[in-house]
Parts: C-alpha cells; structure tokens; sequence
C-alpha cells in the first residue's frame, strides 16, 4: 500500500473518530445558571467578533520579566492560520473591556489541603474587578460542579462564600467544569472579557458527561480566555506547529487534534490555557499563590485584541500562530486553535 494512500486512510479513520467521539459525548446535568448581569445597555460598544472571525487576545512581554510591550500596532503583528499569513484587525489599546470572571475551585480529591489560601482570594479579586462594571462568580467543584456564588461586584461577599469551601469527594471533574464554567461565561453579555480562572491539579478525574475532544472544540469556538493556576508542575510539553502542505492539510489538523486530546490526559490545565491565549503557571506556598493570582489579573487588562476572518474554510482544529515583524525578543502569549464548524 502507498505511503500516501495510507495517510488518506488514516486521516479519514481519525475525523470519523473525531465526530463520533464529540456526537457521543454526553450533555451535562441542568445547574441552575448565573443570572445575567445587570446594567447592560444594547447600545454599550462592543469589542466582540461575528461568528465569522476569530478573536486572538495576545500579550507581549519584554523579555527577562522587563514587563509589558505596549504601544504596538496593526502593522506591527503577523498571523498564521495553519502557516498561513491573514488579514488582520488590531485594536490598538490594550484590553479596556469590563471582566465577566468565572473562578473554579477544585474542592474534591486533595483540594482541601488549599482550602487555607483559597480563602484568602477575596481581596486578590480586586484586581480582576477593577473596573465598576465587572463581576465575577465562584465555582467549587469535586466529581460535579456546584456555583458557590452568583456574579457580583462585591469582593466581601465573595469573601464570604470563600469560607464556606466544602471538602468534596474523590473526585476532580475538569473536563466538566470547565465546560460549564464556559456555559456560564458566554451567557453574559458580548461586550464582556470572558475570564475562567481555574484553580486545580493538573490532571481530571472523573468527569463524566465531556469528553477531551468536544471540550477542545467547544474551547476553540469560544472566546473565553482560561487563566490556570495548578498544585504542582509538569513536564508535559504540546507542540503547536502544523506545516502547510495543501495535500496533507486535513492530516495535519487531525493529527493536532490528537495532539491535543493526548495532552489533555497529561495535564489538562496547561493545555486549555494555551489553547485559549490564558497563562498556566503552578504555586507551592502561600506568597506564590498570591503571586500568581496577582500576575494573572493583571495580565488579562494587558493583551491586544486581535481578529482575522479565516482564509482556509476547512473544517475542524486550526492552530494559530503569532509573532511581530520585528524581532523584539519578547515572549508573546497568544491563542494557540481555533475550531471551524463544518458547512451547514
């Protein structure tokens, strides 16, 4: 058999796999929802994208921790959509839209053990809800996911509902959370900066009703951006690069799809962070989890907001990449997929 006949085999084999693994994933149980947040206006401006654009927030650091890269522009950013260059739009303030944050708790498992510095987030919020109009809502979750709190500007009520953590069962349900955590979000209003803040171990346990291929899906279709902050660290590494090579296009993209959902099994929480342009970083004492809550708020006021409607119609995962014309030596965090939904 040919080299390139197996290589059609196997790409039809894998997108027959794909779509029946995201048909056969189960919906999650009815919770009852946030309620939408007040004082929303339909002439409010809005900085979101249509469904025919694809929303890339990017954050530009110096390098060696010298801080933010500010004051680039449209001219300034190139974007790849599988190795191919795009017609792009910049907004070129940084991101100045109020926050609709979502902060998922693991309580089951070991997380009882953070329960101590999980209750001291209250104030840490602060940052996130700097802006008068943001609101944020608190999740704890075990084998099920449970809203604590509704969304409010308050920081003392969310205090509050921070001392009533319940130890869960032995169960860490990531998958499902986040996806819930996501329902939530895009329930809230298009002129809102859709914030999951996840704090976890790295790796799912029990979750029952999603399954690693629909949540890369429904992650690549959204516009949430996942910020993750995790017990411990991992060696596990996801490469993100697909070549361009006409012919093997459809290959390649399941092949990252695959990529994706093997990554999910290593360390969940890093790779839906990178997938969705959020940061993963890991806390071990008391300071550097503040630090690392400290670091995220901030960076979610300090990416650009990049769009581009896609060039390449094919359905299914897309990896994005994203660099400057010059050469600044900054480390850019940026959108890693997007997912195309097939022609009606």
């Amino acid at each position: 058999m040919s080299r390139k006949l197996v290589r059609f085999w196997f790409g039809v084999f894998a997108t027959g796999w794909l779509w029946t693994a995201l048909g056969q994933a189960q919906q999650l149980p009815p919770i009852e929802p946030p309620a939408p947040m007040p004082g929303t206006h339909s002439d409010a401006p809005t900085i979101r994208v249509t469904t025919n654009e694809v929303l890339v927030p990017t954050l530009v650091e110096k390098p060696h921790g010298g801080g933010i890269v500010y004051g680039l522009k449209q001219s300034d950013f190139v974007v790849e959509d599988n190795g191919v260059p795009q017609k792009i739009h910049v907004q070129e303030e940084l991101d100045t839209a109020p926050v609709a944050l979502v902060v998922a708790m693991e309580e089951g498992r070991a997380g009882w053990l953070e329960f101590q510095k999980l209750g001291k987030l209250g104030p840490l919020l602060e940052v996130f809800l700097s802006d008068p109009r943001s609101q944020a809502a608190l999740v704890g979750f075990g084998s099920t996911a449970r809203l604590m709190h509704d969304y409010t500007h308050s920081e003392e009520e969310l205090a509050q509902s921070l001392q009533q953590l319940e130890p869960g069962d032995g169960g860490a349900a990531i998958l499902d959370t986040i996806s819930y955590g996501v329902d939530l979000l895009e329930d809230q209003p298009k002129q809102y900066r859709r914030v999951l803040l996840l704090i976890s171990e790295e790796r799912d346990h029990g979750s029952k009703h999603t399954k690693p291929a629909q949540l890369v899906s429904k992650i690549g279709r959204s516009d949430v951006l996942v910020l993750s902050i995790s017990y411990s660290p991992s060696k596990a590494e996801f490469a993100h690069d697909v070549k361009d090579s006409g012919e093997d296009r459809m290959l390649n993209m399941v092949s990252t799809l695959v990529m994706a959902v093997q990554a999910f099994k290593k360390n969940i929480a890093k790779q839906i962070a990178i997938m969705s342009g959020g940061e993963y970083t890991t806390f071990v004492g008391d300071r550097r989890f503040e630090a690392r809550v400290m670091e995220a708020a901030k960076e979610v006021r300090n990416r650009y907001l990049i769009t581009f409607t896609p060039s390449d119609p094919t359905p299914g995962l897309h990896t994005i990449r994203v660099h400057t014309v010059e050469d600044y030596g900054a480390k850019i965090v940026a959108r890693a997929n997007y997912w195309r939904e097939p022609p009606q």
